[in-house]
This record gives C-alpha cells, structure tokens and sequence, in this order.
C-alpha cells in the first residue's frame, strides 16, 4: 500500500508539472491549451489515461511535431490492437518540455550581461546605453533623448552632442560643454575651441575633417567638473560613438576625459605626450585647451603631442618620451 500511495504521489506531482506547462502556454498566446486538462487524480487505479496534448496537437501542427519527435526518441511501446489504438503519452514525457519552458521563461528574465567595449567592461544604467550593430550617431542622439538621467539636465540650455566627420581617422574629447558651447549647442566653440581649431589647422588638418565631443553632453553649472556617478551616466553613448567611428587616434584633453576614457587614477601630467593603446585605437592624452588659456607655457608640451600625433597618422615611427 505504501508502494502505492507513493506511485500516486509522483503521479500527482508530474500532473501539476504538466499543467505549469500547459498554462504557461496559455500565457504565450497559444489557443486551445486551456481545455487540455489530465484527469489522473480523478480516474481510478488502471483506467485508461488520456492524451493531455491530442487537442492542442490537433490545432497546432507544430505541437504535433514536437510531441511525435519526443515519442520517436523513445522507446517503442505496445498500444493495443484495433482502429482506435494509439501510442499513449505518459506524463513523464511532458517533462522535458516543463523544463525547456522554464529555461527559456528564466533567459528571458535575465538581465543582459555587461559589454566588453572599447575601455573594458562596462555595465551601462539601462538599455539605451548599449551599443547596437549597424546603429548612427542618430540612434545614440535619440536614445539619449530631452536626458535626464543625471542632475546636470537641470541647469543645461542644449545637449551638445559631437561633431564632425563621422568617418575621422582623428577624434578630441574633451570634459563638457562651456558656457558659449551650452548655448550654441556645438562642442568646442568658445575660446577654448578657437584654440583647439589653431592646433588642428597647425597639424595640417581642418576642423571639419576631425570629431569633436565630451565625455558629458550637458554643462554643469559655473564650469564645475562632472562628478564621477555624472560621467559615468554620458560615457556609454560616447563609446557607442566611438565603435561607429573607429578612429586611428583619439586625443583626450585634460584630468577629467582621460581618467574617465582610460579608467586610470594617474595624473595628465604623468600620462600626456604617451600613446595608450586600447583594442587598436591610440589614445593620446594632452592638456586642455582650457588649461593652455591659463597657462601658455604648457602650449609648447601640447605642441610636441599634437606632432606625436600627426606622424603617427602620416605612418611614420613614434618615438615615446620617457
């Protein structure tokens, strides 16, 4: 009797199995499952069982032909003789497909795991955050949107995105929008950008054929520098940017874009003028133009890496300071 009890048991667990199953189905927008039902726990001992998919089957070819290959796969067993005689499908076998259903309804819950970007792992605030196959610059503009995803949207008049040739061999980043940049809505246009067009144009090159962007789009108030939680909420879309244009250098400009581009604790004064290299893009990092404002005497050390720069761009030999 124990036996038994036990045999009933198990038979009652794998029919609420079943009927998971079948109502998860129901969920996904399959009809005709809802009428399925297993009557095991009502027939006595030895009555015969019935098909819990037959109807489904029936009015879906492709459950037909998952549930005929499950029976293939199996084992041959004796039906009995005579027209009405079929292959019965024991509980046991809705198994598999409980479990196929949960695994899948499991991923689907999942959060997507972290990117491998251009400057290591990065796992980005939500999901317009993540870089896409085949996007543009106006995908990653429309996914940023009216921000408002960190506290500098309050003070800002214009998100100022990037600019320039999208196909540049040669990209500046800088900290964030100025004053004059924030109400033009263009990056590097106050003094400081008039400065960088002189470097540029003295490297042999036009404004027009480099990009030019931020690691934040919105200007914090009185010029402060974005905190760190700040940077980190803009610099997903600047490295989706960046994987579209898949330029030959980038140059980041000042404390601020080069610790939060290279994730590095180390001083500018320490790194500039020294190429580092991420998954094939030379980063050179020089001072701001900002800072050369305040202190010309640096211009002559941003000279020698802007000349860095424009060799390596013209295929000849760098030599690295010590």
């Amino acid at each position: 009797m124990a036996n038994r009890a036990s045999i009933k048991d198990e038979m009652r667990s794998l029919v609420r199995d079943a009927r998971e199953s079948l109502s998860y189905l129901g969920e996904l927008g399959i009809e005709g499952i809802e009428g399925c039902a297993i009557e095991l726990e009502s027939k006595p001992a030895g009555s015969k069982k019935s098909n819990p998919s037959d109807s489904a089957a029936a009015e879906h070819p492709a459950l037909h032909r998952n549930a005929q290959a499950s029976l293939e796969s199996k084992p041959s067993r004796t039906a009995p003789a005579g027209p009405a005689a079929r292959v019965p499908y024991p509980s046991t076998e809705l198994s598999p497909l409980a479990n196929q259903i949960s695994t899948r309804r499991t991923k689907e819950l999942e959060p997507p795991p972290p990117h491998d970007t251009l400057f290591g792992e990065l796992t980005p605030k939500d999901a317009a955050s993540l870089p896409r196959v085949g996007e543009t610059f106006e995908d990653i503009w429309n996914d940023i949107g009216e921000c408002v995803r960190c506290p500098l949207h309050v003070d800002r008049t214009h998100i100022v995105h990037s600019e320039g040739n999208r196909r540049a061999r040669l990209m500046f980043v800088g900290e964030a929008p100025g004053a004059d940049e924030d109400i033009k809505a263009r990056p590097f246009v106050g003094r400081a950008g008039q400065l960088l067009n002189k470097i540029i144009e003295a490297m042999g090159m036009r404004r027009e054929e480099v990009l030019i962007g931020n690691v934040n789009r919105c200007r914090p108030s009185q010029n402060r520098t974005p905190t760190l939680e700040e940077a980190k909420t803009c610099k997903p879309f600047l490295l989706r940017e960046i994987a579209i244009v898949q330029p030959d250098v980038i140059v980041v400009m000042g404390n601020t874009a080069m610790r939060n581009l290279l994730d590095t604790k180390e001083g500018i004064t320490r790194l500039r003028g020294k190429f580092q290299d991420y998954h094939g893009i030379k980063v050179m990092p020089t001072f701001h133009p900002a800072y050369l404002l305040r202190d010309p005497s640096k211009k002559r050390e941003t000279w020698d890496d802007m000349k860095m720069v424009r060799d390596y761009l013209d295929g000849k030999p760098i030599v690295q300071r010590d």
